[in-house]
């Protein structure tokens, strides 16, 4: 039988950012292998991590381009962009909040472009008169992060429907991060 690589992620994720001293074997059991078929394909804890950041960075890249974050009002490609991050939720609320002790370098660089395209969104959203001035857009880039992380957490744990998420985390920020027009 082969190993959904994907899945073994996901799940690994899914119990880490709750837990961050998950074994092993809670990762194994969940993901429905052996803990030997974990070991051959992550050859330890460290390498696991390591895996995650990976497919992290890489699916969340892919999430960034097809949102289009270029096109249309800085709202419009919000929504967009949380639309087109929900698969990989999971795995970004483990990378977000956990993962400090084992960045590198070569790692850092990757998070630091995403990180700035989803500013520089922000900040067009500011500069079109769209979102409040007062909060930085990096703070806004960690403000998306923390509902995206926490709204993945509730579905996996069954408190939201999926399909109330993205409007969910959309409305919830979007409300809070709109400029407002009234003096």
């Amino acid at each position: 039988m082969a190993v959904d690589r994907e899945r073994v992620l996901k799940e690994a994720a899914a119990l880490l950012t709750r837990r961050a001293t998950t074994s092993m074997d809670e990762i194994a059991r969940a993901a429905g292998i052996s803990r030997a078929t974990l070991h051959r394909h992550f050859a330890g804890r460290d390498a696991l991590i390591r895996a995650l950041e990976e497919h992290g960075i890489a699916q969340f890249g892919q999430a960034l381009d097809t949102a289009r974050l270029e096109e249309g009002d800085a709202p419009a490609a919000l929504r967009r962009l949380i639309a087109a991050s929900e698969p990989v939720a999971a795995v970004l609320a483990f990378l977000f909040t956990e993962n400090q002790l084992f960045e590198g370098g070569e790692v850092n660089a990757g998070w630091a472009e995403l990180d700035a395209r989803i500013t520089a969104l922000f900040r067009r959203g500011q500069d079109e008169g769209h979102f409040r001035i007062d909060l930085s857009p990096a703070w806004l880039t960690e403000a998306l992060y923390g509902l995206m992380g926490a709204g993945a957490w509730a579905v996996h744990e069954g408190r939201v429907a999926r399909n109330d998420l993205n409007h969910s985390i959309a409305e919830l920020l979007l409300g809070g991060i709109r400029r407002s027009m009234e003096k």
